[in-house]
């Protein structure tokens, strides 16, 4: 039986993002789909028209059948709805402690709507992140998990991840992606370790769901056993690629 990536994520009617995208990049690695689907949700590629959110038992029990059914290898988390989901979530996670955990703070949408409010927030450092091996925050969600304004430079970024270290989450990449400069630096900050830098040249094109597949990247890689630095970098390199094609023939 060949391993499989448990993507437990809400939907996107336009295909741009969630599990639609969490799951073509899964097979871009030669690697199964299993899904959990957290949220049902009526969206384009511009806005948010509503959200459905499945009921946390639901949640949890779709995940429990996956892993019963396949061997999943690794567990890439995106969209959660609510602080129930999360406690839900978490309480698999526990039963389930050896499959490493990717997981993507979708706390906001492209266009601004709030996708966790501040008590399921709470709930999610309290409950989910010391679960994970990694988290994967833009500047803007880093900051909102921390409590503070979004980070301006490395510096502060670096400090906040630290702070976010304290959840007990193993790993923190910092997306910097909405940073300004030429280049897109993300960092890799982890406890007693040196931050790691990776870099691409920063594109004048926009794409959504970046954030899914660089996580679902890092989960792929995780699945097939490569070490997570490795993995990160893999993420950042796909990334770039996919955004680089964009109008190509």
């Amino acid at each position: 039986m060949s391993a499989h990536v448990l993507v437990v994520a809400g939907t996107d009617s336009s295909g741009g993002a969630g599990l639609s995208r969490d799951v073509e990049t899964v097979a871009a690695f030669g690697l199964h789909s299993s899904v959990a689907v957290t949220a049902v949700t009526v969206q384009t590629h511009v806005s948010v028209e509503r959200v459905e959110p499945m009921p946390p038992d639901l949640v949890a029990d779709q995940m429990r059948a996956a892993l019963a059914a396949n061997e999943v290898a690794a567990i890439k988390i995106g969209m959660l709805s609510g602080k129930a989901t999360i406690e839900a979530v978490a309480g698999v996670l526990r039963e389930y402690g050896q499959v490493p955990v990717v997981h993507d703070p979708v706390l906001a949408s492209s266009s601004g709507r709030a996708l966790l409010d501040p008590a399921a927030i709470v709930t999610l450092k309290r409950e989910l992140m010391p679960l994970c091996a990694i988290a994967t925050p833009n500047l803007i969600e880093l900051g909102i998990l921390v409590g503070q304004e979004t980070a301006t430079d490395d510096v502060q970024a670096e400090r906040q991840a630290h702070r976010l270290l304290e959840t007990g989450c193993a790993a923190i990449l910092v997306k910097g992606g909405h940073a300004v400069g030429n280049g897109s630096t993300d960092m890799l900050v982890h406890e007693g370790g040196e931050t790691i830098r990776f870099t691409a040249p920063r594109l004048e094109k926009n794409m959504r769901g970046t954030g899914c597949m660089l996580a679902s990247v890092i989960a792929a890689g995780l699945a097939l056993g490569q070490p997570l630095q490795e993995c990160v970098r893999e993420a950042k390199r796909y990334v770039f690629e996919q955004i680089a094609s964009l109008g190509r023939a």
